[in-house]
């Protein structure tokens, strides 16, 4: 375990080059234990490439990685006994048995646990005598994860485990990724899929290019980036000359017409002056509403004009 004051992953430094692709640059972070910590970029960010020198995978050009405690290279046995790993590229054995992949697991880790209470964690009880094959992806996902749970990792490291998934996919590994925080371990996963990310995580790193631009939770990168929301006005009728006006009031970034609505991204002290602004163009206001600036936004004011490192080869974004 790491331990209590130390960080559970952490970053120093670190820089990848492959020949003249610099896939990482100076990256520097620290995921604290029992967070669960999303790794957000573009594909080509350099995320698994940040993960395969976590799990020694792939030697850093300079810098180095400490995991629970332990230098990631030079006792990536000991970080391996502890993390559990769920690779973007896992794939099954179509001829074998959801229980068969988690048998093989248990006897590669040298575990006694039962895998039908592994199988039953991420939901496939009911499907632990199915050839694999058959699965769905949600569901071969689930039975990565499944193997990735033998021994009760400390950490879980997951790189892009929804992709791919439809929504019901997507919620059950939600949902399996908050039960496994909340029996206490870390979580530090790698996604380009933004709600996934803001459904889970507790803070968030943003990669550009290969190197961090940002790190905060969701709340703090929204406030960095100006702490807009989304005010909805709903009207009678939409006057001419009501989006110039609305635009012209101070603290607006932007306004435009949705259906009998005008919609303004704008600070909170400017809200009234908006809406006092669409009532003085002669336009009747039904109603207002205000949501918080979509994730989306927040990681475009952060990764636009990004020129993303290179796959690394073999593979890696």
């Amino acid at each position: 375990m790491a331990s209590a004051t130390g960080s559970a992953v952490s970053f120093d430094g670190v820089t990848k080059r492959f020949g003249d692709v610099v896939a990482l640059q100076d990256l520097s972070l620290t995921v604290e234990p029992g967070e669960i910590y999303g790794f957000l970029g573009p594909n080509g960010a350099g995320k698994s490439t940040s993960i395969g020198i976590a799990l020694d995978f792939v030697r850093p050009t300079a810098g180095s990685v400490r995991v629970l405690g332990h230098d990631a290279r030079a006792e990536s046995l000991q970080v391996r006994e502890q993390v559990g790993f769920l690779s973007d590229e896992f794939e099954v054995y179509d001829r074998l048995t959801g229980r068969q992949h988690v048998d093989f697991a248990l006897e590669s880790k040298g575990s006694d646990e039962n895998p039908a209470k592994l199988l039953e964690r991420v939901g496939l009880a009911d499907a632990a005598d199915r050839k694999a094959g058959g699965y769905s992806k949600g569901m071969k996902q689930r039975l990565g994860l499944a193997t990735t749970l033998v021994g009760d990792p400390d950490l879980l490291v997951l790189d892009e485990p929804s992709t791919g998934l439809d929504p019901n996919g997507a919620r059950e590994m939600r949902e399996i990724i908050r039960r496994e925080n909340e029996r206490g371990a870390t979580v530090f996963f790698s996604s380009h899929i933004l709600e996934q990310v803001e459904a889970v995580c507790d803070r968030v790193g943003i990669l550009r290019g290969g190197t961090l631009v940002a790190e905060d939770s969701i709340e703090g990168l929204r406030s960095a980036v100006g702490g807009d929301a989304r005010l909805r006005v709903e009207v009678d009728t939409v006057p001419d000359g009501v989006l110039d006006r609305v635009r012209s009031v101070d603290g607006v970034s932007s306004a435009n017409i949705d259906a009998n609505a005008v919609v303004a991204v704008c600070s909170p002290a400017a809200r009234r002056a908006v809406i006092d602004a669409v009532e003085e163009t002669g336009a009747t206001v039904a109603g207002f509403e205000t949501e918080e600036v979509a994730l989306e936004e927040v990681f475009a004011a952060y990764t636009e004009d990004a020129s993303p490192a290179a796959e690394a080869p073999g593979g890696g974004a």
